[in-house]
């Protein structure tokens, strides 16, 4: 939590309060707004754009996954406490839960999520057929994503006031349900008790970007994209602060949630919590179904707890899906309505693009592709897209301008704490961050499995497909302008857009009330 919080503090905080100034100042999305702040780094805004895509394209699995284990809990008794189910293998399967460190059994809820739900090959390489019923909820998710943004930003905003708001009340009833349960504050200690020796590892430092970045949705296009719906002088000062708050309240408190839950598993089995507690799918998906039927009232629990999943999923979904709807309209608005008179229809092809292309996450090895994708698309692109942003608009747009552009719309500058954070802290942390993981480099693993080298140079292909953009757009603005190299390169530095001229800015499409968008998204 201490990495977390240092890195809230010194570049969440501040780079969300750039995006949100980005975006409502220029009135456009993240790829014109970039464009115009440095055009010589132009390319971050559709790198941006890319990665949220990319990102949109695998998300939905997820959400496919809870739905089949929220289908799967209403029954007398769940699906993965036991052995005796054909999917399983028995031999190796363990009814008891034997924590992360034995190697030669597998728990029913591991062989549930394995052989069940994924039906896994034995490596990537083997694709194997489709798995129908992930199939089919992929479909009903993307019906559902679509309906929730065919009718632009406005029609998100009302979506969204369920859709993030409904999953606090389950937070609230399993945090409540799970303090009360025995060993659930041993659970508790281990995750606010600081482990100091952890500090000096650069991938704790690595994850804690990694989750402001991403969980704050910064260098992914969407909260720029957002905040050129609000009018001109909305306060997003007061926005970057409620954003943020309630950003990390919520994980803090799902971690509370989490790790009750955790060490009461390590009660009832009397096993170490860190036996017990992991990362990435198998918490979600194997650790904590595990849990859930321990519980009285497990069904209960369980479809809750699955309910919650889907409608948080929902919620991030619509931001990047609309990331990539906001740039189409703003780099191809004229023939985009030529072809699709309706903007219904522009939201139907990107949705259908998007689920086309997640078909092979659904498939028998396609836990391996995912696993694939999200390593290197939401882990390793944000970092370098956060970095080149901030230099971008920090160190060669300057700071100076842009507290002039908040001073504009808030009627006084940004204090001490942000032009320090923008000229100093967030370009210095994430380029020390990036320079260790990538000196500590350690690529995807899915479990034990690890991949062949031919896969890690296509993971590094999915960040090269976002991340090119940044040189190319860099090349082709030097080789449009005129005159020497150092001519051209500092017309490329130029920004043009008018920081004294707020005025002649048009006002966008459709402007939402201020907060609604930017803040329940």
């Amino acid at each position: 939590m201490i990495p977390y919080l240092i890195m809230l503090m010194l570049c969440g905080i501040p780079l969300l309060f750039l995006e949100f100034a980005i975006g409502q100042y220029s009135r456009i999305g993240p790829v014109h707004a970039l464009a115009k702040i440095c055009p010589l780094l132009k390319g971050v805004g559709l790198a941006s754009v890319i990665v949220s895509f990319m990102y949109s394209t695998y998300n939905m699995t997820i959400m496919s996954w809870a739905l089949y284990y929220l289908f799967n809990s209403f029954g007398e008794s769940l699906p993965w406490t036991s052995c005796n189910n054909t999917w399983n293998v028995v031999e190796n399967c363990s009814s008891v839960f034997l924590g992360n460190n034995n190697t030669l059994l597998q728990s029913a809820s591991q062989q549930f999520f394995d052989y069940r739900l994924l039906e896994k090959t034995n490596r990537i390489e083997e694709s194997g057929g489709f798995r129908w019923e992930l199939f089919g909820f992929l479909i009903f998710v993307w019906v559902v994503v679509y309906f929730g943004i065919f009718k632009g930003v406005r029609s998100t905003g009302k979506v969204v006031y369920f859709t993030a708001i409904f999953p606090y009340f389950i937070l609230f009833a399993l945090l409540i349900n799970n303090v009360q349960l025995p060993g659930a504050m041993h659970g508790i200690l281990y995750f606010v008790t600081p482990v100091w020796s952890k500090l000096f590892e650069v991938k704790v430092w690595v994850y804690a970007a990694a989750q402001v970045i991403t969980s704050l949705g910064v260098a992914f296009g969407c909260m720029i994209s957002m905040a050129s719906y609000n009018k001109f002088n909305n306060n997003i000062f007061r926005d970057t602060l409620i954003v943020s708050f309630i950003n990390s309240f919520t994980s803090i408190l799902a971690g509370f949630g989490i790790f009750s839950a955790i060490g009461y598993m390590a009660h009832i089995h009397n096993l170490p919590v860190d036996n017990i507690a992991t990362s990435g799918p198998g918490l979600v998906f194997v650790v904590y179904p595990e849990i859930l039927s321990t519980m009285p009232l497990f069904q209960l629990w369980s479809v809750l707890f699955f309910m919650m999943l889907v409608l948080l999923g929902l919620d991030s979904q619509f931001a990047t899906v609309e990331v990539a709807i906001t740039f189409l309209k703003d780099e191809f608005g004229p023939t985009v309505r030529q072809y699709l008179k309706r903007e219904e229809l522009l939201t139907l092809v990107v949705c259908s693009i998007c689920f086309i292309l997640g078909i092979p996450h659904v498939t028998q090895g396609g836990i391996y592709i995912f696993q694939l994708m999200d390593h290197y698309t939401a882990i390793v692109s944000p970092m370098f897209l956060a970095l080149f942003e901030v230099v971008a608009v920090c160190w060669i747009f300057g700071v100076p301008k842009l507290s002039l552009m908040v001073k504009h719309m808030l009627g006084e500058t940004p204090n001490l704490y942000f032009r320090l954070c923008w000229l100093l802290f967030c370009p210095l942390l994430v380029l020390s961050i990036l320079i260790s993981s990538i000196a500590k480099y350690s690529p995807a693993r899915y479990g034990t499995y690890t991949y062949p080298l031919w896969a890690e140079y296509v993971g590094w292909c999915i960040s090269l497909i976002s991340l090119v953009w940044i040189p190319l757009g860099a090349i082709q603005e030097m080789y449009k302008n005129e005159g020497s190299f150092l001519q051209r390169l500092k017309t490329a530095v130029t920004p043009t857009i008018d920081v004294e001229a707020e005025d002649l800015l048009p006002e966008k499409e459709n402007p939402d009330n201020p907060a609604s968008v930017t803040l329940l998204t």
